[in-house]
């Protein structure tokens, strides 16, 4: 976990010193939005977002563990029928015995490199970046 917060902060303040804002996008940072769709039409979308084009969202949670098929692991390892039911039922066990929850403990991300990820993301020109660590979990 350490490790993630580590290459999340890296990230963060990487593309943070990369976007250059002008005095209007800070003041439309400062603003407080409410959860309608009217207070969001109401501001712009910064500039830099606008000129970056490309940018890189990836997905990494418990889900790598048993890296089969997709990162609903989760959901669908309970569907009686689904492949991933079945090839969890056959790998690990009934899913109501050796549950999700049972991946949590081996999830340790020991060959994770947040400056190895840094200088791919860099080389491939994309201007921000992102992790949905909590997606399904």
């Amino acid at each position: 976990m350490k490790q993630i917060l580590s290459l999340s902060l890296l990230l963060y303040f990487f593309f943070l010193s990369s976007c250059k804002n002008t005095s209007r996008e800070k003041e439309a940072y400062s603003k407080t939005f409410e959860p309608t769709w009217e207070s969001l039409a109401g501001n712009e979308i910064p500039e830099w977002l606008m000129d970056a084009k490309f940018g890189i969202y990836a997905h990494w949670g418990v889900y790598s563990v048993p890296a089969y098929e997709t990162e609903w692991y989760g959901k669908r390892m309970y569907q009686i029928g689904s492949s991933i039911y079945e090839h969890h039922l056959k790998t690990y066990g009934d899913p109501s015995v050796f549950g999700y929850k049972e991946f949590i403990p081996q999830f340790h991300a020991e060959n994770y490199n947040p400056a190895e990820w840094v200088d791919i993301i860099k080389q491939s020109g994309a201007k921000y970046a992102g992790f949905a660590v909590v997606h399904h979990d």
